[in-house]
């Protein structure tokens, strides 16, 4: 997943980017709304988590004015304000989850990918794709019953194919998802290295391209 994280408290901010990073994610942080802005206007974001107590403009303006626009990505309120109250405007205003600060790593992370995964309209925890099936909270891949091993790089490939499984990606998209901001820029063919390796660890059917276009998730068999 690609992540935007708004959050003024720099150490915490990092701390957050580095964990959701080691878990296999690419991850953009910014101290206020007005640069968060700018952000999704300029990179496929999976979903947000959003402070409240933000400089330039609270967090709740923020949502309300992104909610306003037509923004539709999950986004998680992620805050101090306890308050039930703070909560019901929280989510009465457009968001999707609230937390309130402290929280584990763990727990952020498996919000994020529930909250994803409903965008998507995939009830499961897992994802199925004819004979293939991807566990993202354990990041294991199955092909015919079989585990694959695949690189973190690979997974969130896979994982962006299978979120929207009737959909052509094209090559900028796809290289939203891989790449945050915080990296070297990617080499020219980065990106067909890592369907090479997914055709080749998984199925050479796995991933279809549509050229001129981009590529898709192509049509696996069941496994029998």
């Amino acid at each position: 997943m690609r992540l935007l994280i708004v959050e003024d408290d720099v150490l915490l901010g990092d701390a957050l980017a580095t964990g959701l990073r080691q878990r296999g994610h690419a991850v953009d942080g910014f101290g206020d709304g007005a640069q968060a802005d700018v952000a999704l206007a300029g990179a496929a974001f999976d979903a947000v988590v959003l402070d409240l107590g933000l400089p330039r403009g609270d967090g709740m303006m923020w949502l309300r004015r992104w909610r306003e626009r037509g923004l539709t990505l999950p986004l998680l309120i992620l805050t101090a304000r306890d308050g039930i109250e703070q909560r019901i405007e929280g989510l009465d205003a457009g968001a999707d989850d609230y937390l309130v600060k402290p929280i584990t790593i763990d727990e952020l992370a498996a919000r994020l990918r529930a909250l994803v995964r409903r965008s998507a309209g995939q009830a499961q925890a897992s994802w199925q794709h004819g004979a293939l099936a991807y566990d993202p909270a354990a990041k294991v891949v199955r092909w015919r019953g079989a585990q694959v091993d695949l690189t973190g790089r690979e997974l969130a490939l896979l994982e962006a194919f299978l979120s929207q499984p009737q959909r052509v990606l094209s090559k900028a998209h796809l290289l939203d998802k891989l790449y945050d901001w915080s990296g070297a820029e990617p080499e020219s063919n980065t990106l067909e290295v890592h369907i090479h390796h997914l055709r080749r660890k998984i199925d050479p059917n796995i991933v279809r391209t549509v050229r001129g276009v981009g590529y898709a998730l192509g049509s696996c068999e069941v496994a029998s």
